[in-house]
């Protein structure tokens, strides 16, 4: 792993993990990958794996779309449309 890849802090996907939330990674119906994020009430964000887009900037990506979600309710879901 590249060192630039180990000092990313994903903090949002962090609180998101230790708290009432969860991560998953993986193929969603017809979508082959995909990351997704959400806590006991909602959805926060699905995101589908861009062509060349590596794991780690996915997760960089999740990890982004849920603060969207949390600090200006901006869900994002690439899968439904």
């Amino acid at each position: 792993m590249a060192q630039m890849e180990k000092s990313v802090k994903l903090e949002n996907i962090e609180f998101l993990i230790n708290g009432n939330g969860e991560v998953t990674l993986g193929r969603c119906g017809p979508v082959q990958c995909a990351a997704t994020a959400s806590d006991d009430d909602q959805g926060l964000a699905m995101l589908v794996r861009r062509p060349g887009e590596s794991l780690m900037e996915l997760l960089q990506r999740l990890d982004a779309a849920i603060e969207d979600a949390y600090e200006r309710d901006i869900y994002a879901d690439e899968i439904n449309g």
